[in-house]
């Protein structure tokens, strides 16, 4: 059985207890109204809400602690040393053209560090979870991220620039990336949600995930159940902190070295 943290226990029932009306809206998806806030990049009262709930009962539970969200931003407590760190649907587009591929993602640092970790797909009902120090789990089932030690055998998984989102430039480099790994991989995936991307990293369904220019909320709970796993995760030149820069790869020790090495040598030369 997994170790369950207070702070941990907290955020599961805030993820589970918003994941139930994103449940009855997944299937009543006529029935909602959608804003655009920007192309390609939809926000739907399910966000909105979903982002309050998790707000309010996070915040009853841990009332001096600091949160950032992906909706309404920073919210300061307190207590400076405790953040959440909250994406209330990653996967918007997914959940909105009916595909069962979303989740609810919360992540708490503590001094800066990550230390608990929870990704939701509502859809599914799969509840992955990490605890630092007492490993990653998935609906109490021990995660370790798969063994495959090259890129010829290993399934990869990505995400890319779409409308409104990169520049030529961006887009560019990310299709030679993806051209690379099409090269040397037998599959590559563009699922749409890196928050579960890497929960399946750490569940070893995917061997590799790496995509750039994301944000904190996207990866956050993500990062800490591939390294809870067995996993590396860092940013696509090799440092610690993806959420401080905006990449992210992670693989297992043996492929990550290899999918750096490829990445680094795919981005066109200016």
């Amino acid at each position: 059985m997994p170790y369950l943290s207070p702070a941990l226990n907290v955020m599961i029932a805030a993820a589970r207890k918003a994941g139930r009306p994103l449940s009855r809206d997944f299937g009543e998806l006529e029935n909602l109204q959608i804003s655009m806030k920007g192309p390609a990049d939809f926000v739907s009262n399910a966000d909105q809400r979903t982002e309050k709930l998790l707000i309010e009962e996070l915040s009853r539970a841990r009332p001096g602690y600091s949160i950032f969200a992906e909706e309404t931003g920073v919210h300061d407590g307190p207590d400076k040393s405790h953040r959440f760190i909250i994406d209330p649907i990653d996967g918007t587009t997914n959940f909105l053209h009916g595909v069962p591929h979303f989740a609810i993602s919360i992540a708490l640092e503590r001094e800066g560090v990550l230390v608990s970790g929870v990704v939701f797909n509502p859809a599914s009902n799969d509840l992955f979870i990490a605890e630092r120090g007492h490993g990653a789990y998935l609906n109490d089932k021990r995660l370790r991220v798969a063994a495959r030690k090259t890129i010829a055998e290993s399934l990869v998984a990505t995400g890319i620039p779409f409308m409104g989102r990169g520049t030529d430039a961006q887009r560019k480099r990310s299709l030679a990336e993806v051209e690379a790994v099409v090269s040397r991989s037998p599959g590559i995936r563009r699922f749409g949600s890196a928050a579960l991307d890497l929960a399946w990293v750490a569940a070893g369904r995917f061997d590799a995930f790496w995509e750039r220019d994301l944000n904190a909320w996207d990866i956050a709970a993500g990062v800490l159940l591939v390294r809870e796993a067995g996993g590396i995760v860092t940013d696509l030149d090799g440092r610690d902190d993806p959420l401080k820069h905006g990449d992210v790869l992670a693989a297992n020790e043996a492929l990550h070295p290899q999918m750096l090495k490829l990445l680094r040598e795919a981005t066109p030369k200016t």
